[in-house]
């Protein structure tokens, strides 16, 4: 169906994947050294998420790929393999516009983690999963009603952001999270319309030390991180935009 209306995708596969014949994990298997690049797929709370990618660019089918002769659309097999672990290795197939590159499937790949974080939010903070109803009605108010405080919640702190209300050289602070905002809000939430002075300053006094120690600890989890990943390469930093990719013999035969 999304071939069939022209939507790309990054899709995470077993291991016991088809791809036109062989196994993936077989295809990667003969991947050489060279093959594996490390590309961050995104920022996360220690430091960029690095793992080691291959890509093998997949043979097209003309009745999805092309429009007329010419082909529109590429097919890529892409493996993640853990820097720490290398026998851990995830995965995935990729449908996407010509122009677009492995670089670019790397980071919808890692949009994943977005997805959970948004998900953890919404029920460490709104309640999404608090509920005990045996009804559809029930349950679809509830669920309603959590992600709309969630996305009043996420628009507040996206809201403070865009303002720079969180840079401050003298003073760095870490941005207003999901998290933060409701506590600044909690006040209000129980019910006291009219909290004294000292209390809404003795809030916003705990919000600035959490976020000035959410900011060193970020800070100090990022060198180690990279000072770790650093220690681990023994090679120049690849180009993130030309990761390397390869061509299997048995795979290209049995391809086409």
């Amino acid at each position: 169906m999304l071939e069939q209306s022209g939507l790309g995708y990054v899709l995470a596969v077993p291991k016991s994947q088809q791809v036109f014949g062989p196994r993936i994990d077989h295809l990667f298997a003969q991947a050489p050294a060279e093959a594996w690049e490390p590309i961050s797929c995104g920022g996360g709370a220690k430091g960029p998420r690095l793992y080691h990618w291959a890509a093998l660019e997949l043979p097209t089918v003309a009745e999805f790929d092309h429009q007329g002769d010419a082909p529109v659309r590429r097919r890529w097999a892409l493996a993640r393999r853990s820097l720490s672990k290398p026998e851990e290795i995830a995965y995935f197939l990729a449908y996407a516009p010509r122009e677009t590159v492995v670089a670019d499937l790397v980071r919808v790949a890692g949009m994943r983690w977005q997805i959970e974080e948004c998900f953890q939010a919404a029920k460490n903070e709104c309640g999404l999963d608090q509920y005990e109803v045996r009804r559809y009605t029930g349950w679809y108010r509830h669920i309603a009603l959590a992600m709309l405080a969630h996305a009043y919640l996420a628009v507040m702190a996206a809201d403070a952001a865009a303002k720079g209300g969180c840079r401050n050289a003298s003073d760095p602070l870490a941005p207003l999270t999901v998290a933060e905002v409701r506590r600044l809000l909690a006040p209000r939430l129980a019910g006291h319309r009219r909290a004294s002075r000292s209390l809404r300053a003795h809030m916003l006094n705990w919000s600035r030390w959490r976020r000035r120690h959410q900011t060193v600890a970020r800070h100090c989890h990022y060198r180690r991180r990279l000072h770790t990943l650093e220690g681990r390469s023994d090679k120049t930093a690849p180009d993130a935009h030309h990761p390397a990719n390869y061509t299997p013999h048995d795979a290209s035969d049995q391809a086409r």
